[in-house]
């Protein structure tokens, strides 16, 4: 008797029992969307951005009235480029804060031509839970008159300003400083672009001085590619923040640290220092006191510190968690080997090396093999000794990695057998969250075999939810697998998409911006 097929068949006549009712129907033959109770449908629009949800909102009265609710409106951005909403007045707007927004709205970003004093009172008003803002000035030309400004959300914790480079902001900041002490989390954004010479004047279009005073209660401060920034401001910050956590002056190349002995001597709750792309001088770096810092996550990429300074930094630091390094000339056997030696590395969940040309495959394999069991986190791409060979013998022991990068753009000699590749990480890193090949798609061989590596990794590897590759054969191939289980999203190209260790970071969802 063939039990399995009895079980089968009940399965198959209660399934038939419960879509088909006596007469042989369908008993939901004549169920319609329009039939689904009012939450139901607030459910289903709750998946779609604000752009799709306007459009739901044209097809019925009834999903107009739907579509309004303030529940679908607690987030909301009005830059048409990043939305794709576009107000057209501020009529249209102060109608949306009463009607859509009101009490439900937790976070708003305005472009600079709704960025008026009416505006900000009738959030101030309507929006008494209001905690997040974005306020874009970027694009600015002129500001709009703020003199009669009496109002202004005063139960923000964290606001973002994106900076023009040629409007001064004191005006309009000086009738805020009243209603901003509350903040935890504070962003100010310039307009970075990398060049090889600055021969523009730069104005100070916010007054740091000032703004430190109205902010003592900052955790994160977040200073991105502001061209005035110097290290007189950091000193300002630090002076009055006793509670930060967290200070970001990633392309501020005024800064060069001669502040940071006394940053880290006031900021004693201060975990977490980003400092790329700053002119960071070494003489300064090794006068602070590393040894009784509470730093444990730091980035010095792209820096020109010398090997001396980074052995004297890595030696002193306590408890190093995360250590973004790259670009450095200085960084190179020595400091990995003075590292290893001093046992410092022992708390270290993080590591990127990109583009570190002075370190050998060699004593990155020793490295890896004493800590990569402890590592979420390992980027060493943009170097062209590092190849398949190396990571084929460290994969094994990053057991816990959640973020890989590897490859360079740059053309290769010979070939990386990506086939190996991909079995190898599927097998041993079953905790992978994110994984990007940089690679040249001529450089990758693959077999028409390769389907089956493929399939292990995206198997074993079950919390992938980003996968970069350059675009290519190679790229097709892997995007197809992928869509073919249903995993639309995964697989992306360098273009769109680049991976980044900041994730591990301890205040990376505050740090986000834009």
């Amino acid at each position: 008797m063939d039990l399995s097929s009895d079980v089968w068949n009940q399965v198959a006549l209660e399934a038939s029992q419960l879509y088909f009712g006596e007469d042989g129907k369908s008993r939901f033959a004549n169920t319609s969307i329009e039939k689904l109770p009012d939450k139901v449908i607030l459910h289903i629009f709750s998946y779609l951005s604000h752009l799709e949800i306007c459009r739901m909102a044209i097809v019925c009265r009834r999903w107009r009235t739907i579509a309004y609710d303030t529940k679908l409106w607690k987030n909301v951005s009005l830059r048409p480029e990043v939305s794709g909403l576009h107000v057209g007045s501020l009529e249209q707007l102060l109608q949306m804060v009463s009607v859509r927004f009101g009490a439900s709205l937790r976070y708003i970003e305005l472009p600079i031509e709704l960025i008026t004093h009416t505006v900000l009172h009738e959030l101030a008003s309507k929006c008494p839970n209001l905690t997040h803002m974005l306020l874009d000035f970027s694009t600015a030309m002129q500001l709009h008159d703020f003199s009669e400004m009496q109002a202004f959300p005063a139960k923000l914790r964290y606001m973002c300003i994106c900076l023009s480079e040629v409007i001064f902001m004191e005006g309009f900041m000086r009738k805020i400083y009243n209603f901003i002490n509350g903040l935890e989390v504070l962003h100010l954004i310039g307009t970075y672009e990398k060049c090889e010479e600055e021969e523009e004047e730069v104005y100070e279009v916010v007054n740091v001085h000032k703004m430190k005073s109205a902010t003592p209660n900052l955790r994160v401060i977040n200073l991105y590619g502001i061209n005035f920034i110097d290290d007189s401001h950091i000193d300002a910050f630090s002076s009055n923040c006793i509670q930060l956590e967290c200070l970001a002056v990633n392309f501020c190349s005024k800064v060069t640290g001669s502040t940071l002995k006394a940053l880290l001597a006031r900021s004693k709750h201060l975990k977490c220092l980003l400092m790329n792309g700053t002119d960071l001088k070494s003489e300064f770096v090794m006068q602070a006191e590393w040894d009784k810092c509470s730093v444990q996550e730091l980035d010095i990429s792209g820096t020109d510190l010398t090997s001396e300074c980074l052995i004297d930094m890595v030696t002193r630091v306590p408890t190093l968690r995360f250590l973004s390094a790259g670009q450095i000339n200085g960084f190179n056997d020595s400091v990995l080997k003075a590292w290893m030696e001093s046992g410092m590395a022992k708390s270290l969940i993080s590591l990127d090396l990109d583009s570190s040309d002075n370190i050998s495959d060699e004593m990155l394999g020793r490295f890896i093999g004493r800590y990569g069991g402890q590592l979420q986190a390992c980027v060493l791409s943009g170097m062209t000794h590092i190849t398949d060979q190396l990571w084929m013998t460290i994969l094994p022991t990053l057991v816990n990695v959640k973020i890989a990068v590897m490859g360079t753009t740059e053309r290769l000699g010979g070939n990386i057998h990506v086939d190996q590749l991909m079995d190898t990480i599927g097998s041993s890193c079953p905790k992978l969250e994110r994984l990007e090949l940089r690679w040249d798609p001529e450089n990758l061989r693959f077999s028409d075999k390769s389907q089956k590596a493929i399939d292990m990794l995206r198997v074993k590897c079950s919390k992938l939810r980003c996968m970069v590759l350059s675009d290519g054969r190679y790229y097709e191939t892997v995007k197809a697998n992928f869509e073919r289980a249903d995993r639309l999203t995964v697989v992306r190209t360098t273009t769109s998409c680049r991976v980044s260790a900041y994730h591990v970071l301890s205040n990376y969802n505050e740090l986000i911006f834009n």
